[in-house]
């Protein structure tokens, strides 16, 4: 079974001892940012938190707007107009296919 690239980079892969290890970004921290709803990391059936690469980029980004000085709730809001951009982006590209291919 051979998953797409992009359903690859949202299973959940990464214990949060790991997740920490790459990210340098305590357990602590990454249970409080779940808490806030900044991080949605996936459950096994036993509860255990799996990170995935898509997890690691989220990370990433909440990091450089915090030492941009943006606090966690500025932070929530620019995730979430960020992922709502990208769907309007990814919303236009299909309709400019389906007008390309009526033209």
């Amino acid at each position: 079974m051979t998953l797409e690239p992009h359903t690859r980079s949202r299973r959940g892969v990464y214990g949060i001892s790991v997740m920490s290890e790459l990210s340098g970004v305590g357990p602590q921290t990454l249970r409080l940012y779940e808490r806030r709803g900044l991080l949605t990391p996936t459950r096994t059936g036993g509860g255990t938190r799996r990170y995935s690469e898509s997890d690691l980029e989220t990370l990433r980004r909440i990091t450089a707007l915090i030492d941009d000085g943006v606090n966690l709730v500025g932070v929530r809001l620019i995730l979430s107009l960020e992922a709502e951009n990208s769907t309007l982006a990814a919303r236009i590209a299909q309709l400019s296919e389906s007008a390309d291919g009526q033209a």
